[in-house]
């Protein structure tokens, strides 16, 4: 089967270095966030974006710029078994919920931190995979 994606990058780096920069910069801040809120957090690409795990698959960051993704303008930060973050207006029985933030100053970071305070909170209730 070939990779639909055309592209394989090797490391979280290799995608870094692949954005445009106003994608780079609100992924850097993502990061950030991720990294200061859940400092046990694992980093590693699928589907040739970065995506965070713990116990399980926790969150993903996902720039327009990979197409693949569906995202139009932006980036995406989305978390998987999303139906545990009610608050972020998911529907019950959704597995992954997103928010697309279009620029550095639309990242709210009280509400990212909550967000990845609520995932952790469910991910907790699962051991190792």
């Amino acid at each position: 089967m070939s990779n639909p994606q055309k592209i394989k990058f090797k490391s979280v780096a290799d995608f870094l270095k692949s954005l445009p920069s106003g994608e780079w910069e609100i992924v850097e801040l993502l990061r950030e966030l991720i990294f200061e809120t859940v400092p046990e957090v694992n980093e590693r690409l699928a589907y040739n974006v970065p995506f965070f795990y713990r116990n399980r698959r926790l969150a993903f960051i996902w720039p327009a710029s990979v197409p693949w993704g569906n995202i139009k303008e932006g980036v995406a930060l989305g978390f998987m078994h999303g139906n545990a973050l009610l608050e972020m207006g998911a529907k019950p029985g959704s597995k992954v919920v997103r928010i697309v933030f279009k620029s550095v100053a639309e990242v709210d970071r009280d509400l990212v931190r909550q967000l990845l305070y609520e995932a952790v909170q469910n991910d907790n209730q699962f051991g190792k995979a």
